[in-house]
């Protein structure tokens, strides 16, 4: 087994993420198989009780683990299944040796961060990395793990202590380090600096660990003066220091690796070049370049409650944009506070109403995502109301459809005081009610979590369409509340259908307005196995409906072939060839794609 171990230096947030992705998405490209590893430095077991305004949005995987948002970026690079032990906590790991003292499994020992702490990690991490992958037998060629935070965190020593025996436990050819780190580049002089850097990599080294690749994070190429220098003063050939500089989106990102032949330099600390191929990067460079090209636009009006933060819905936008793209379209999300369309705000900040008002009535399409808590309830109730209304394409996710059946039975069923019981235990209405087997008591992992299967009522529904006309699907969940299967019959007698439910029959998944262009609410989480090449079928219908191009996909989809959907070649002068022969062109055009796009998705473009 080989080692990648990806840290980050000078300052938070330089994307060490999306490099550790691009690692393992050209790695996997050269013929290697791919695992990847985050370690988490908080105390929390796990991401599934933090505030997404605070941390960024929750991603859950198949199993139900709720892990950080970066393992989100890993499958959706890499196309890999990850289990919840593939995100390692300081929580997880000290609870796993207060567990083994309590049993008495130290022998009576004095348990000690070293060596308890750090041979748990070590082992955590061993055991892991030889999980089968991509449902094939036997461990990955290459574990790629990215240590979070930053050099010099407090709480960050013990796992640099435990990657620094790692590195001597599986020897020198078997593990690679990448430090991330920022060249700044100041205006007053408008010279790249490369002190931080080199304060960044003589602090690692004095913590046991010695970088053998630099990925520069700058807003430009390295020029070569800088280069010189970070390669003297950090004892590193200068074909090991690589620039990430900014790009319209971060599909170019696995590119500027390739080009600078950051495999080659892995491979050699590694010693594995015979067992490799030179990357097969053709399809993702196509979509990397169509994207940028990509001019006419499709508005999304997404109504939350983390606005504040675009991480909060880092899986929603990201299967936007492969919805978007496949449809060829240039996205751009308005991000509405949810509380600005209510009353209240009308009156304390007329300004943010008003502006809050213009965007979902300018949206092609407006997007309810989940979300906890009351904060903000009624302005979504109010934008799906809207929508319905208008007749607008709608798509609510988990709460978002929630809060589509609550305002279906206030306006159409007449029951004014129909609300949750999160929000109103005492309600006289209670359309959406707590599930039987939640915990009241406990708030960690007890949600009903992970894959679950859906059942389609009917195959000549949207969704079942969308799907392919599969008789069920499976998709990843994370809810504690559900629509009241006692009021389910009343509402569909109104013109409300329930397309999709669970193997009981009793819990609802999808819910669709039959006479609408598009208006589907589902209980689970789509937007959690979008892939860039494979974007998911709801967001996939919901773009194609907010461009006027449904029907078209509607057809394709049915046949099985609309979902997969491949980016096109693009070459210097705009123009574009079909990759597969079942490109639907009525539905998106005749193969050419004219225009000067710059790339800017969501208005700033995908610097990270």
């Amino acid at each position: 087994m080989k080692y990648v171990l990806v840290t980050g230096g000078v300052v938070s947030g330089l994307g060490k993420g999306v490099t550790a992705s691009s690692i393992g998405l050209l790695l996997k490209a050269c013929g290697l198989r791919v695992t990847a590893i985050k370690i988490d430095p908080y105390l929390n077991t796990d991401a599934g009780t933090m505030s997404p305004i605070e941390h960024g949005e929750v991603y859950v995987l198949d199993d139900g683990g709720e892990v950080d948002l970066d393992l989100g970026n890993y499958e959706r690079f890499m196309d890999v299944k990850l289990t919840r032990d593939n995100n390692i906590t300081t929580g997880k790991i000290y609870q796993s040796v207060i567990d083994k003292e309590r049993r008495g499994d130290y022998l009576g020992k004095t348990v000690q961060v070293v060596p308890h702490i750090t041979d748990a990690i070590q082992d955590w991490i061993e055991r892991v990395a030889h999980i089968p992958v991509d449902g094939k037998e036997g461990p990955a060629d290459v574990c790629v793990i990215e240590l979070g935070g930053t050099i010099g965190d407090i709480e960050s020593m013990p796992f640099i202590q435990a990657l620094g025996h790692f590195s001597y436990r599986v020897g020198a050819n078997n593990f690679c380090l990448v430090h991330v780190s920022l060249v700044p580049v100041l205006n007053v002089v408008g010279e790249q600096k490369t002190k931080p850097t080199q304060h960044s990599v003589r602090g690692l080294r004095s913590q046991g660990l010695t970088p053998q690749i630099l990925a520069c994070r700058s807003t430009m190429v390295l020029d070569e003066n800088a280069k010189a220098k970070l390669s003297q003063f950090c004892l590193l050939p200068g074909e090991n220091i690589i620039t990430l500089y900014d790009v319209p989106n971060i599909w170019h990102i696995p590119l500027l690796l390739r080009d600078q032949k950051a495999h080659e330099a892995i491979f050699k600390v590694l010693n594995i070049k015979g067992m490799t191929q030179e990357p097969n990067l053709e399809e993702w460079t196509c979509r990397a370049e169509s994207c940028d090209l990509l001019h006419e636009p499709v508005r999304i009006a997404l109504v939350g409650k983390y606005t504040c933060l675009s991480d909060s819905y880092l899986s929603v936008t990201k299967a936007l944009v492969h919805a978007s793209v496949s449809c060829q379209k240039k996205l751009t999300v308005d991000w509405i506070s949810a509380t600005n369309l209510e009353d209240a705000t009308a009156k304390e900040n007329p300004d943010a109403y008003k502006a809050a008002w213009k965007l979902l009535k300018g949206a092609d399409g407006v997007l309810v995502p989940g979300g906890f808590g009351d904060r903000g309830v009624q302005g979504k109730i109010i934008a799906a109301k809207y929508a319905r209304e208008n007749r607008i394409p709608y798509l609510g996710i988990c709460l978002g459809m929630q809060i589509a059946v609550i305002e279906f039975a206030r306006s159409v069923l007449g029951l004014k005081d129909a609300n949750s019981t999160e929000f109103d235990p005492n309600t006289k209405s209670p359309c959406v009610i707590f599930m039987p087997e939640g915990s009241k008591t406990h708030m960690g992992g007890t949600m009903r979590l992970g894959s679950r299967r859906t059942y389609f009522q009917t195959k000549e529904c949207k969704s079942a369409k969308l799907y392919g006309c599969k008789s069920f699907i499976d998709e990843r969940h994370r809810h504690r509340y559900e629509v009241n299967p006692d009021l389910v019959t009343s509402l569909e007698n109104s013109g409300l259908s329930f397309t999709g439910k669970d193997e009981t029959g009793q819990r609802m998944e999808i819910v669709e307005i039959p006479n609408h262009p598009y208006f589907i609410g589902v209980q689970f989480h789509p937007e959690f196995k979008s892939r860039p090449a494979r974007p998911s079928p709801l967001f996939l219908g919901f773009i194609a409906a907010a461009c006027g191009k449904l029907d078209a996909v509607l057809q394709h989809s049915s046949r099985g072939v609309g979902s997969d959907i491949r980016a096109v070649k693009t070459y210097q002068n705009g123009s574009a060839t079909k990759p597969h022969a079942y490109w639907p062109e009525h539905v998106y055009g005749n193969g050419n794609i004219n225009g000067n796009g710059n790339g800017n998705i969501n208005g700033n473009g995908f610097h990270y």
